[in-house]
């Protein structure tokens, strides 16, 4: 059965090193040895590999344009490393034999990685990276005076539509963290029983689930970034005249 907290591999006085930590220092070391290894393979005449990786981003930067508009190559960033962090999260969890491997501690095995989005503790980090991000390049993109219009005003509808949208904010924090984490955590705890009653074949089919599940979900979290990003950098002058052009 897997538990709902991550389990301590090591303990370094108070800080405990958790296998959700393990798998997320994993996860940044592999980016950051598939980045090296591209970029010592570009070039002015791009191979397969090269031309079905540009492929694949120029898709997702047209689906942030289509989005953002004039924002896209400042959200586009903050989109694409978001979903390949948590692509990679999602699926370092499903690696056969990866539960297999750690520590026995009590007659229990403590595996020594776990998928680090099936912790709460690390969607809930990702949620306010997204929402702090966001903010940010609000006040960058429109100002603070503009930005603070957003939320505060002296007329009495306008500082409740303030109100709400504050309040919409930590909703945001909490759908992103939740969202992911339950999705992940439960697929986990899914595997971890089929893969206990059948040792083969029948965990096939939830594995390839799983696989889909874990891709759903980047996309899902970096979209929504993306939307929210797109949104708060907009001004209200400017979505009343989108409106009305579209009328």
């Amino acid at each position: 059965m897997v538990p709902f907290a991550p389990e301590p591999i090591v303990r370094l006085g108070f800080f405990n090193v958790t296998n959700t930590l393990l798998d997320a220092i994993l996860v940044d070391i592999i980016i950051i040895g598939i980045i090296f290894a591209m970029r010592k393979r570009l070039s002015l005449v791009p191979g397969r590999f090269q031309t079905v990786v540009e492929t694949i981003l120029q898709e997702f930067y047209n689906l942030t344009y289509s989005v953002a508009g004039s924002n896209a190559s400042k959200i586009f960033p903050y989109f694409m490393t978001f979903f390949i962090f948590i692509l990679i999260a999602n699926w370092s969890g499903l690696i056969p034999g990866i539960s297999a491997v750690g520590l026995r501690e009590n007659g229990t095995l403590v595996p020594f990685l776990r998928a680090a989005t099936s912790d709460l503790n690390v969607t809930l980090g990702l949620s306010l990276v997204s929402v702090i991000a966001t903010h940010f390049l609000s006040v960058k993109k429109l100002g603070p005076k503009t930005y603070l219009t957003r939320y505060f005003s002296l007329n009495p509808l306008n500082m409740y539509v303030g109100l709400l949208e504050l309040i919409g904010e930590f909703t945001k924090l909490i759908s992103l963290s939740f969202r992911l984490f339950g999705n992940i955590f439960a697929g986990e705890v899914v595997l971890g029983i089929i893969s206990t009653l059948f040792a083969f074949v029948l965990p096939l089919p939830f594995l390839f689930l799983e696989v889909i599940v874990g891709l759903v979900q980047a996309l899902v979290f970096s979209m929504l970034t993306m939307a929210f990003m797109s949104v708060l950098m907009t001004s209200h002058a400017e979505e009343i005249s989108k409106e009305v052009s579209h009328q």
